[in-house]
C-alpha cells in the first residue's frame, strides 16, 4: 500500500475522529486523519469542553477563596485576580492535550495530515493538491456555532463560546443568549469573576432538555448565586456602539419590546453540523433538512464506503457520544461488532453545583405512557455533602414500575458528573434500582446519595 493509500481516512480530528483513527489503527488498519485546524482535538479540546473546564475550575477556586473558605476556618487576605495567568493555565491545558493526541497518533502509527479534506469521489480524499485513496472514508467534521439572525458575532463584544473563552478583561455586564449547557457554563465563569450576567432564554425554562424538576431547581440555585434570567424571551436585534451592545428583546409569545445593554453578549443558542467544503453534494452523500449527514445503524451514508459519526450526524452533540461512535465504527470496519447504547449516554453541566443526567426524564416517561417509580434523595441528608458545605441538590432515580429496571437518573450536586457514572453503568447492564440499593457504598461519601435514591424507589430510604 502506497503512502497515499489507506484502509481508513478520517476527515476531522475531534473526539470522534481521532478516537476512531486510533481504534482502527489498534485493530491493524492503515489509517490517516485529516485535520485543518493544525491542532488535534477538535472544538472540544481547542475551544470547547477542555478550555471551558479549565476556566470553570479556576473561577471556582477564585470564588471559593473570596467567599467560602471562612466557613472552614481558612482566612484569606486581599484577593486579586490575575486573568492573564488564568488564561495561561487554560492555554497550557489545551496545548498539553493536543500534543498528547499527536503522541498517541505516533504511538499507534496513525498518519496525521494537516489541511482541509474534501471528497471528490467515493474512495478519494483530497487535501490540497494531494489525493488519497481510501477503502473507507469517515466524516467526523463536527459542528459549528448556530448563528442568530440580527445578532452578528464579531468575537469582541458579541461573542460565541470561542470568544467567551478568551476575553481580555472581566466585563461589567454580560447577556447570555441561550439557557443551555454552554451558556450557563460560560456565564458561570464570568459571574464568578465579577460580571453581572443575565441569561435570555426563548423557552420558559433553562436547561430545557433536562428533567423539569432539575431545571427549576438549577435556576433557583444559579439565581441565588447572582445570575439573572429572562425566560420566554427572544432577541430580535443587536446594535453595537463602541464597546457596548444594546439588545432588543421581545416576549416569545408576543408583546412589547424592551432594550437591555451589556458590555459583552454571548450567543449560545446551540450548534449546527459542519460540512462546509467537503463536496458531499457532488459525491451524492444524503443530507437531511436540518443539515445533518444521514446514516444507518452502522454509520453508513448513502454512498458506499463513506461513513459519518459525531455531531455531524446529530443526536446528542456530545464529545463522549462521538467517541463511542468512533470506536464502534472502527470495530465494524475491522470486521468486529461495534455498538453504541444511545439510552446510556450521560450529559453533564459543569456549573457548581453540577448537573448530570442519563436516560429518560419524567416528562418523557409520561409522554410515552411508561409506568415508573421515582426515588429521590437530597444532599442535605448526606453526611459527606454537609461536611463539604455542599448540600444543594438531590439524586433522582426513575425505574420501571413493573421490572424496577433503571430508566433514567438525574443529579444536581457536587461532583454530579462523576456520580452519574455509576448509574450509567447500571443502565448499561440493565440493572434494577434494587441492584444499586443493595450495593455497598463507602461511608461517608457522596455516592451514598445514589444508593439512597435507589432505596427511595422502593420507599425505604434510610436517612430521610
Amino acid at each position: 500500500m502506497s503512502d497515499t493509500s489507506f484502509d481508513v481516512v478520517v476527515i476531522g480530528g475531534g473526539p470522534g475522529g481521532y478516537v476512531c483513527a486510533i481504534r482502527a489503527a489498534q485493530l491493524g488498519l492503515k489509517v490517516a486523519c485529516v485535520e485543518k485546524r493544525g491542532a488535534l482535538g477538535g472544538t472540544c479540546l481547542n475551544v470547547g469542553c477542555i478550555p471551558s473546564k479549565a476556566l470553570l475550575t479556576a473561577s471556582h477556586h477564585y470564588e471559593a477563596a473570596g467567599h467560602e473558605m471562612g466557613a472552614f476556618g481558612v482566612k484569606v487576605g486581599k484577593l486579586d485576580l490575575d486573568l492573564a495567568a488564568m488564561m495561561g493555565h487554560k492555554d497550557k491545558v489545551v496545548a498539553d492535550n493536543t500534543k498528547g493526541i499527536e503522541f498517541l497518533f505516533k504511538k499507534n502509527k496513525v498518519t496525521y495530515i494537516v489541511g482541509a479534506g474534501s471528497i471528490p469521489a467515493a474512495g478519494k480524499v483530497a487535501v490540497g493538491d494531494t489525493v488519497y485513496d481510501a477503502k473507507a472514508i469517515v466524516i467526523a467534521t463536527g459542528s459549528d456555532v448556530t448563528p442568530l439572525p440580527g445578532v452578528e458575532i464579531d468575537e469582541e463584544v458579541i461573542v460565541s463560546s470561542t470568544g467567551a473563552l478568551a476575553l481580555p478583561k472581566v466585563p461589567k455586564s454580560m447577556v447570555v443568549i441561550g439557557g443551555g449547557v454552554i451558556g450557563l457554563e460560560l456565564g458561570t465563569v464570568w459571574r464568578r469573576l465579577g460580571t453581572q450576567v443575565t441569561v435570555v432564554e426563548y423557552l420558559d425554562k433553562i436547561l430545557p432538555f433536562n428533567d423539569a424538576e432539575v431545571s427549576k431547581q438549577m435556576q433557583r440555585i444559579l439565581g441565588k448565586q447572582g445570575m439573572a434570567f429572562k425566560l420566554g424571551t427572544k432577541v430580535t436585534k443587536a446594535v453595537k456602539k463602541g464597546h457596548h451592545v444594546t439588545l432588543t428583546l421581545e416576549p416569545a409569545a408576543g408583546g412589547e419590546a424592551e432594550e437591555i445593554k451589556a458590555d459583552v453578549v454571548l450567543v449560545a443558542i446551540g450548534r449546527r453540523p459542519y460540512t462546509e467544503g467537503l463536496g458531499l453534494d457532488k459525491v451524492g452523500v444524503a443530507i437531511n433538512p436540518r443539515g445533518f449527514v444521514e446514516v444507518d445503524g452502522h454509520f453508513r451514508t448513502s454512498v458506499g464506503g463513506i461513513y459519518a459519526i459525531g455531531d455531524v450526524v446529530g443526536g446528542a452533540m456530545l464529545a463522549h457520544k462521538a467517541e463511542e461512535e468512533g470506536v464502534a465504527l472502527a470495530e465494524l470496519l475491522a470486521g468486529q461488532h461495534g455498538h453504541v447504547n444511545y439510552d446510556a449516554i450521560p450529559s453533564v453541566v459543569y456549573t457548581w453545583p453540577e448537573v448530570a443526567s442519563v436516560g429518560k426524564t419524567e416528562d418523557q416517561l409520561k409522554a410515552e405512557g411508561i409506568a415508573y417509580k421515582a426515588g429521590k434523595f437530597p444532599f442535605t441528608a448526606n453526611g459527606r455533602a454537609r461536611s463539604m458545605n455542599e448540600s444543594e441538590g438531590f439524586v433522582k432515580v426513575l425505574a420501571d414500575a413493573a421490572s424496577d429496571r433503571i430508566l433514567g437518573a438525574h443529579i444536581i450536586g457536587a461532583n454530579a458528573g462523576d456520580l452519574i457514572a455509576e448509574l450509567v453503568l447500571a443502565m448499561e447492564f440493565s440493572a434494577a434500582a434494587e441492584d444499586v440499593a443493595r450495593t455497598s457504598h463507602a461511608h461517608p461519601g457522596l455516592g451514598e446519595a445514589v444508593k439512597e435514591a435507589c432505596l427511595a424507589v422502593d420507599g425505604r430510604a434510610l436517612h430521610i
